[in-house]
C-alpha cells in the first residue's frame, strides 16, 4: 500500500494544511522522533508516567524486527503520520487486522453477528500495541500542538485510511481516560472494562504493606510467601546489563510452556526477547526462580519511570503459590524498592484482589462504519458499562486492606 497524502489526494497542498502519511514499518520514522511524540502524548494524557515503555519505538520495532506482527500474522503495520508543512504533529501505532486474536478487548461476537447479518468485518484497523493489555497513549502528538486538533487530523487520517483499505472499523484499546474522551468527540463508541492494579501508599518495605491488610489476609499473604519457597527455591532480579541470552533462553522455555497450555500459539518468538535485551534492557526486569542451580519458573516486568507492568509467566516446574510469588508479590517489592507508584499485572484475574490488587477501570474506543452494526454496539456497550462499573464497586469494597468501624480503610503506615 502506498503512502497516502491528504484524504488520499495526490494535489500539492496549501501551505498550513495537514497531510495524512501511513507508514509500513516504524523503522521509517526516527526513534528520536517518535519517542517525542509518545511522552508529549504521556504528559496531555494527565498521566504521571512520562515514559511508558510498550509504546516506545524500541519496543514496537523490536516486534516488526522479530516478524511477530507483520508477514502473515494478521497484524499488518499501517501506522498513520499527520504533517503539517513537512512537521510531523502526531502518530498513531495502527495495523490492519485479519482477526481479533492478542487484543484482550473482545469484539467475537460483534463479528460474528455483523457477517451473520451478511456484513464483513475483517479487516479492521486496530490502534494498540501488540498482545499488550497495558493502558497508554495511542494518539501520539508533538509538543506544542493542540491536543484537540491534532487528535481530529490523525483520526481523519485514520478514517481516511479506512476507506482506503476497506475496513470495517477502527479499534483504540487501552487508552488514557483522556485520549478516550477526545475520541468519543469525534464520534466514536466508548468502552469500559477492568484490570487489577497494585498502588504504592508510600510503603518502605513489602512489611509496611502488609501492615495495610487485615490480620487474615496478612497472615494468608506470608503462608503463601513462604510455601512457595519450600522446595528450596530463591528468587532472582534480572535487569539492566546483567541480562543474558542464557536468562532469555530459560524464559522463552517458560513462556512457550505456559502459552502452548494456554493459548495455543503463543505471539512472541525467541528473537524477540533478544531485542528488547539489546535496545532497551534497562526497561526490563526478569523476576527468575531457581532450584538446585537452575531456573524453572520466571515472569518478565517492563519498567516504567512510576509503574512497574508484569507481562508474561512460565514454568518447567509446579510449586505451590510459585506463581503468585513470582508474579505479584516480587513485583510489588520491587515497586517499593525502587519507589515506583504502581504494579499493572495485566488483564482480568479476580485472585489479584486477596493480594492487594485493586479493581481499575480501562478504556477503549470503536469507530463502526456500518451504521446497522454502531447502533447494535452502542446498545450493548451502554448495558456493559453499567455492568462493569457496579462490578469494579462491589469488588473495591472487598480488597483485603483494613477497615475502621465506619467501613472505610484504615490509614496504618508505620504501624506494626
Amino acid at each position: 500500500m502506498e503512502n497516502t497524502g491528504e484524504a488520499g489526494c495526490g494535489a500539492t497542498p496549501a501551505a498550513g494544511t495537514l497531510q495524512v502519511r501511513v507508514v509500513q514499518s516504524i523503522s521509517e520514522v526516527a526513534a528520536a522522533d517518535w519517542d517525542r511524540c509518545a511522552l508529549s502524548a504521556e504528559s496531555l494524557a494527565g498521566a504521571a508516567e512520562s515514559h511508558n515503555p510498550f509504546v516506545s519505538h524500541a519496543f514496537l520495532s523490536a516486534l516488526e524486527d522479530s516478524a511477530c506482527v507483520g508477514g502473515r500474522t494478521g497484524w499488518l503495520p499501517l501506522h498513520v503520520a499527520v504533517e503539517r508543512d513537512g512537521r510531523v504533529i502526531g502518530y498513531v501505532p495502527c495495523y490492519l487486522k485479519s482477526h481479533s486474536q492478542g487484543e484482550y478487548v473482545f469484539d467475537y461476537g460483534w463479528a460474528d453477528a455483523f457477517e451473520r447479518a451478511g456484513g464483513r468485518y475483517y479487516p479492521k484497523l486496530q490502534i494498540s500495541v501488540p498482545f499488550t493489555p497495558v493502558t497508554g497513549p495511542r494518539f501520539l502528538i508533538a509538543p506544542g500542538e493542540d491536543p484537540d486538533e491534532a487528535t481530529a487530523a490523525l483520526v481523519a487520517g485514520l478514517r481516511a485510511l479506512r476507506q482506503q483499505v476497506k475496513a470495517s472499523s477502527i479499534h483504540a484499546t487501552f487508552l488514557p481516560e483522556t485520549e478516550a474522551e477526545r475520541a468519543g468527540d469525534l464520534g466514536f463508541l466508548r468502552r469500559v472494562d477492568q484490570q487489577f492494579h497494585w498502588d504504592n501508599a508510600g510503603y518502605s518495605t513489602f512489611d509496611d504493606f502488609l501492615g495495610a491488610l487485615a490480620s487474615r489476609k496478612r497472615k494468608a499473604i506470608k503462608r503463601e510467601r513462604r510455601d512457595a519457597l519450600a522446595a528450596g527455591l530463591t528468587i532472582e532480579w534480572v535487569t539492566g546489563s546483567d541480562l543474558t541470552e542464557a536468562h532469555w533462553d530459560a524464559f522463552y522455555r517458560f513462556y512457550m510452556d505456559t502459552g502452548s497450555r494456554k493459548w495455543g500459539r503463543p505471539y512472541l518468538n525467541r528473537r524477540f526477547f533478544s531485542l528488547i535485551g539489546e535496545r532497551m534492557p534497562e526497561r526490563i526486569l526478569l523476576v527468575m526462580a531457581r532450584r538446585e542451580g537452575k531456573y524453572v519458573a520466571g515472569a518478565i516486568n517492563l519498567i516504567g519511570d512510576r509503574a512497574l507492568y508484569g507481562r508474561n509467566w512460565g514454568c518447567i516446574e509446579d510449586h505451590p503459590f510459585l506463581h503468585f510469588e513470582v508474579c505479584y508479590y516480587q513485583a510489588i517489592d520491587f515497586a517499593i524498592t525502587r519507589g515506583l507508584a504502581r504494579v499493572e499485572a495485566g488483564a482480568q484475574g479476580e485472585h489479584k484482589l486477596a493480594r492487594g490488587y485493586r479493581p481499575v477501570i480501562t478504556h477503549s474506543a470503536h469507530d463502526i462504519a456500518d451504521p446497522s452494526l454502531r447502533a447494535a454496539i452502542a446498545d450493548y456497550l451502554a448495558r456493559e458499562a453499567r455492568h462493569v462499573e457496579a462490578a469494579a464497586e462491589a469488588l473495591d469494597a472487598a480488597t483485603p486492606f483494613r477497615k475502621g468501624e465506619n467501613g472505610k480503610e484504615e490509614d496504618v503506615r508505620g504501624e506494626d
